[in-house]
């Protein structure tokens, strides 16, 4: 089956009503010149060991030879749209601006949020993969100016941001504030738990040390996991769980939907919650915040990042009541804030992020780990992701 060029999201989709499994051509992490494959192979996304046993089969000739089979292609967007409309509703309408970065979400997502009966102000919705006006990474403040922009200079109530494959999420409120994934996943966490009450919320090790304490507060159960979306997906079928989301954007929904990561939809479940109250961004800016760093980059040599994540387990020494998770790099968490050091799923780079509750909790924690990361990269240089 030929789904043609489409969301991330809407071959999952197809692979969820049309068959049991599916590729998808993207690389929407990482430069625009670098491309791989989304797989889903028997309803389940595989990764890791899973992708490098699949090429060492490729590379020695070892797969079944079966007769030739024939392809049709399949328009899947009104199926995807109705679906999408059938499950959210909004209680009034809403003016959103949307901005594609001229990724392949422009082809679809307005006229699904139009389906759902907002008013859409498009920028950058043509398809261009050479992406003449920013990079489509929503998680990067930089990509967010025109979003910003025009929410200044009309009458939308709030902006929504995709990414080059449609899978994550960016939001801005009518002030020009960015509402990261952790801060949105409290929101989602609160709409799902009143209907899943003691549910399961997984999320990644990048999430703020807010997001934990606000899904118990709304009668869930917690859990950090590793990052990587295929992770996550995983680790949320192994519980049942709800809900799902990452510091990257995406965020899964199993309830009520099929379990995949999908920026269309998010923005879908995002606007039913928002619509309900007259002042959508006193909703959003009223969420539990912090201070924080973005994720900062230690660019490294092809196979280094994760032999210094092991030095630095090795020689960190915290003391109480600091508590240390491992579950995906060295992450150390004290009563006012975190620090992060982990290895890239995708490029040879340290991922960094840190956290306080208070300017001064940032820069104490940030000046430890950095202190500890010298010990081990006498040499690192800091720089945010290119894009």
């Amino acid at each position: 089956i030929d789904v043609g060029m489409v969301t991330t999201p809407m071959l999952y989709f197809a692979a969820s009503t049309l068959c049991a499994s599916g590729i998808q051509v993207t690389g929407s992490h990482n430069p625009r010149d670098h491309n791989g494959f989304k797989m889903v192979l028997a309803g389940r996304a595989i990764y890791g060991d899973e992708i490098q046993a699949l090429g060492r089969r490729i590379e020695s000739d070892d797969w079944q030879r079966r007769p030739g089979g024939s392809v049709r292609a399949v328009d899947l967007f009104d199926a995807y749209r109705d679906r999408i409309a059938s499950d959210a509703k909004l209680a009034r309408p809403m003016h959103v601006v949307v901005d594609c970065g001229n990724g392949v979400a422009g082809a679809s997502a307005p006229a699904v949020l139009r389906a759902l009966g907002c008013r859409v102000t498009e920028l950058f919705t043509e398809v261009d993969g050479s992406f003449p006006n920013h990079h489509p990474d929503p998680s990067k403040p930089e990509n967010l100016r025109d979003v910003v922009r025009a929410l200044e200079t009309s009458d939308a109530e709030l902006g929504l941001a995709f990414d080059g494959d449609g899978d994550r999420l960016g939001v801005v409120t009518k002030g020009g504030q960015t509402i990261y994934p952790d801060r949105q996943l409290i929101l989602f966490a609160q709409d799902v738990l009143s209907r899943v009450p003691g549910g399961t919320v997984v999320f990644d090790v990048k999430c703020s040390q807010r997001l934990a304490p606000a899904i118990a507060a709304a009668g869930g159960q917690p859990l950090m996991y590793k990052t990587g979306h295929s992770l996550i997906k995983a680790r949320m079928r192994e519980l049942g769980a709800p809900l799902g989301g990452e510091m990257s954007g995406h965020v899964f929904f199993k309830e009520r939907w099929y379990g995949f990561d999908d920026g269309t939809y998010a923005a879908a479940r995002l606007l039913e919650i928002l619509s309900r109250s007259p002042d959508a961004s006193a909703v959003l800016e009223a969420l539990p915040t912090s201070h924080s760093t973005p994720e900062l980059n230690v660019p490294c040599a092809e196979g280094e990042p994760p032999q210094l994540v092991q030095q630095a387990m090795a020689l960190g020494r915290f003391d109480a009541p600091a508590q240390v998770s491992t579950i995906d790099g060295l992450r150390v968490d004290w009563p006012d804030g975190f620090g992060l050091m982990r290895s890239s799923n995708t490029t040879p780079v340290l991922v960094l992020r840190f956290e306080g509750h208070t300017p001064e909790a940032l820069a104490r924690i940030e000046g430890e780990m950095l202190a500890l990361l010298r010990r081990v990269k006498p040499d690192a240089k800091l720089a945010q992701p290119a894009h």
